[in-house]
C-alpha cells in the first residue's frame, strides 16, 4: 500500500461551522455535539469557539472542557485566540481549555491594510502571546489567515511567518485558504514548497468551498505532505462553507494510501444531528449524507443491482450506517418494484406486478417520489380494482373551491356505455361530487347506497406530497367497503365511489331499501329531494 502516514482530522463544526449565517447552536447542543465527533466519530481534534466572543460561548466551552477532562479528551479541545495578550489567553483559561489556535496575518495584504503594522511588529506581539499561553499552560498552534493569498501575492513575508514560527516551535501551523480561492494545482504547489522547506513542521491545510473546490483541493494537499485536514459536518461554514467531515473522510480512506482514525459508520448519525440543531438543512443530493444518494431511481439501475451489482461502486451505504434503497416512480422498472416488496417480505402474479407497476409510473407523474411506505396503499389499491370490472366510471370532472363561496362540481359519468352529466354545489368538494352523481342516478331510476363511514389516512412518515387512502364504508341491504388512492383526498374519496359503483351494479339486492322522498317531504316542507340525497352522503364525509 506504500506509505500509512496518518492524517489528522480537526473538526471545526463548532467554531467556524457555527460562522453559517443564522447558526448558533446552544452549549448543551455543543456539548452533544463535541461528544458524538469525539467519542462517536472519534476525529483527532475538535475546534469549539472563538475566545471573548460572548458569555455563552464561555458556558458552551465550559460544558466540554469539564467533559472532556473527565475522559481524557482535554488535549484534543481547541480555541481560537488573538494576538491580544493577555486577553485570550485569560479567557481559555477560565473556559477549562488546553488548546489555543493562535490567528495571525498569514498575507502582507491582511498585516497592512487591516493591522497597519510591520512583520516585526507583528512576529514580537505573536512571540508575546505564546509566551504568556506557554506560562499560563496553554498549548499553541497558529492559523496563518489568507495564507493563500500571502501564497500568491506575498510569498517572501508568508514564508518568513513560518521560518519564525518553526523557531518558536509552536504546536502545528495551519494553512488555512481563507477566501476559498485556491484550484488544486495551486494548493499542490503551495503545500509540497512548504513541507518540502520545513520538513520537521506539522501542518494542516483549512479548506473553504467558494468554488465548489474544497474536497478537491483536500485531496491535492494530502498527497503533497500535508499532515492534518480541517473540515466541518455537512460542509457548514461561512459563505459556501468548509470541506465536509463526510466527503473527506470518504476520499481519504478511498483515494489515498493514509490511514485516518474516524469511525465512519457513525457519519449519517452525526450529520443528521447537526443537520437538526444547526437547522441547515441537508441537501438530497449531497454526497454521503443526502436523502437520495443512495436510491437508484431507474428501473435498469435496480435491474443491474440484481445481476452481480453492476451499479455499485466503493461507497456503500452500509460503510455510514446508511441503507440502498429503490425509488419507486415514473422512471421506475418491475426490478425496483421488486427489490422494495423483497424488503417488505410480499410476492404478487406476474399480472399483478405488471398493474401495480403501472400505477406507480402513473402516480409517479402526480409526485415526485413515491416511498416504500406508500407501497403497501398501491398494492391494496391495485388488488381491489383486480376483482371489480368496471363498467361505470368518472369520464371527467372539475371543481371549483373558493372562499366565501359554496365548492362546487362538473361532473360526467360513463354508465354502461353511456355518458351523463350533472354539476353540483355543496358543503364541500366531496358533497358537491355526491350531490351531482345522485343527480345522475336518479335521472335513471337508479338507487345509491348510504355512506356510513369515511376514514382517510396516509402512509407512516407522509408529508404534505403524501398519498391519501380514502376508505369508505357503505351500506346497501349489506355493508361493504370500498379504498381509493391518490394525492389528492377528495380524488381519493372519488376513486374509493367508482368502485363501489361498480359493485352495487352487480350485486342482486331482491328488496332493496325504497325511500318515500314525498313523505319526508312532508315532514320537513324545507327539505328538497337533492338536499335529501346529498346530506345522506355529506354528514359522515365531512
Amino acid at each position: 500500500m506504500g506509505n500509512q502516514r496518518k492524517i489528522e482530522i480537526m473538526d471545526t463544526t463548532l467554531r467556524d461551522g457555527e460562522q453559517t449565517s443564522g447558526v448558533s447552536f446552544l452549549p448543551s447542543e455543543k456539548l452533544q455535539i463535541a461528544k458524538l465527533l469525539l467519542e462517536e466519530l472519534k476525529v483527532d481534534r475538535i475546534e469549539v469557539a472563538s475566545a471573548r466572543v460572548s458569555q455563552g460561548e464561555m458556558e458552551g466551552v465550559q460544558k466540554i472542557t469539564q467533559w472532556a477532562g473527565e475522559r481524557g479528551y482535554l488535549q484534543k479541545v481547541e480555541v481560537l485566540g488573538f494576538v491580544d495578550t493577555p486577553a485570550s489567553v485569560d479567557w481559555l483559561v477560565e473556559a477549562g481549555a488546553k488548546v489555543m489556535n493562535l490567528l495571525t496575518k498569514g498575507s502582507l495584504n491582511h498585516l497592512v491594510h487591516q493591522l497597519k503594522k510591520t512583520p516585526e511588529q507583528h512576529f514580537e506581539d505573536i512571540q508575546k502571546a505564546v509566551d504568556y499561553a506557554r506560562s499560563r499552560d496553554i498549548t499553541v498552534n497558529v492559523y496563518l489567515e489568507d495564507w493563500s493569498n500571502g501564497m500568491r501575492n506575498s510569498i517572501d513575508y508568508t514564508l518568513s511567518l513560518i521560518t519564525f514560527l518553526n523557531k518558536i516551535e509552536v504546536s502545528r501551523i495551519m494553512l488555512p485558504d481563507t477566501l476559498g480561492l485556491l484550484n488544486p494545482k495551486e494548493t499542490s504547489q503551495f503545500i509540497q514548497m512548504i513541507t518540502s522547506k520545513f520538513p520537521d513542521c506539522h501542518f494542516d491545510f483549512h479548506a473553504h468551498n467558494d468554488y465548489d473546490l474544497s474536497v478537491a483541493n483536500v485531496l491535492e494537499a494530502i498527497n503533497s505532505g500535508i499532515s492534518g485536514i480541517h473540515t466541518t459536518v455537512n460542509g457548514l461554514g461561512e459563505r459556501a462553507g468548509n470541506a465536509p467531515l463526510e466527503s473527506v473522510t470518504a476520499i481519504i480512506k478511498d483515494f489515498t494510501d493514509f490511514e485516518i482514525g474516524l469511525n465512519e459508520h457513525k457519519i449519517y448519525r452525526v450529520s443528521k444531528l447537526v443537520e437538526q440543531f444547526s437547522g441547515q438543512h441537508i441537501p438530497a443530493n449531497k454526497p454521503v449524507v443526502g436523502e437520495n444518494v443512495f436510491t437508484q431511481t431507474a428501473g435498469i439501475h435496480a435491474d443491474g443491482d440484481n445481476k452481480k451489482n453492476l451499479y455499485f461502486n466503493d461507497l456503500l451505504p452500509e460503510r455510514f450506517g446508511r441503507e440502498r434503497k429503490y425509488a419507486l416512480g415514473k422512471t421506475s422498472g418491475k426490478a425496483n418494484i421488486l427489490k422494495n416488496l423483497q424488503e417488505l417480505g410480499i410476492s404478487l402474479e406476474p399480472d399483478e406486478l405488471t398493474k401495480v407497476t403501472q400505477k406507480i409510473i402513473e402516480l409517479g407523474d402526480k409526485k415526485e417520489r413515491v416511498t416504500t411506505e406508500d407501497l403497501p396503499y398501491i398494492i391494496s389499491d391495485v388488488l381491489q380494482n383486480n376483482s371489480i370490472t368496471k363498467e361505470i366510471f368518472i369520464e371527467g370532472y372539475h371543481m371549483t373551491h373558493s372562499r366565501g363561496l359554496k365548492p362546487t362540481v362538473q361532473l360526467k359519468m360513463s354508465i354502461h356505455g353511456k355518458s351523463f352529466e350533472e354539476h353540483s354545489s355543496g358543503d364541500g368538494q366531496y358533497d358537491a361530487f355526491m350531490r351531482a352523481l345522485v343527480k345522475i342516478y336518479k335521472s335513471q331510476g337508479l338507487q345509491l347506497p348510504k355512506l356510513t363511514d369515511y376514514h382517510v389516512s396516509i402512509p407512516p412518515g407522509g408529508k404534505t406530497d403524501a398519498f391519501v387512502e380514502t376508505v369508505i364504508t357503505w351500506d346497501y341491504g349489506r355493508i361493504f367497503k370500498t379504498k381509493g388512492l391518490d394525492s389528492d383526498q377528495t380524488v381519493a374519496a372519488m376513486m374509493a365511489t367508482e368502485k363501489m359503483l361498480n359493485i352495487i351494479d352487480k350485486m342482486d339486492i331482491n328488496t332493496p331499501v325504497k325511500v318515500d322522498i314525498q313523505e319526508l317531504k312532508n315532514q320537513n316542507p324545507k327539505q328538497d329531494k337533492e338536499n335529501f340525497y346529498g346530506n345522506e352522503y355529506s354528514a359522515t364525509a365531512r
